[in-house]
């Protein structure tokens, strides 16, 4: 049996246990926050409007009726495309800061 190991967590294990179950609960806090908050994005000088919440779900899109020309659809179509983009990216530095508050720059990749 190795030195200071009597059956139990020795106490550095036991005490890093304690602050990953800390860290867990916080991360699911955090993540009930996140998707009550949201980030908006606007493409084309705010002829279209996304909003996204945290989850990375869309919650809504707004398109002003002039931008609206049926011989261009691809043109709204762009407009779309780049809003929800801009709209995702804002809701992933959202989520990475909230992180980086949780686990203190710890470097844990790919947890959200």
């Amino acid at each position: 049996m190795a030195k200071g190991f009597k059956g139990g967590i020795p106490g550095n294990m036991g005490n890093l246990m304690k602050q990953a179950q800390k860290m867990q609960q916080e991360i699911l806090k955090m993540q009930e926050e996140l998707a009550e908050k949201t980030v908006e994005a606007t493409a084309g000088g705010g002829a279209v409007t996304v909003v996204a919440n945290g989850k990375k779900e869309i919650k809504e899109i707004t398109i002003q009726p002039d931008v609206v020309d049926p011989d261009d659809v691809e043109m709204l179509q762009d407009l779309i495309l780049a809003a929800v983009n801009e709209a995702l990216r804002k809701a992933d530095e959202m989520v990475n800061s909230q992180m980086g508050k949780i686990t203190g720059g710890m470097g844990l990749p790919g947890m959200f």
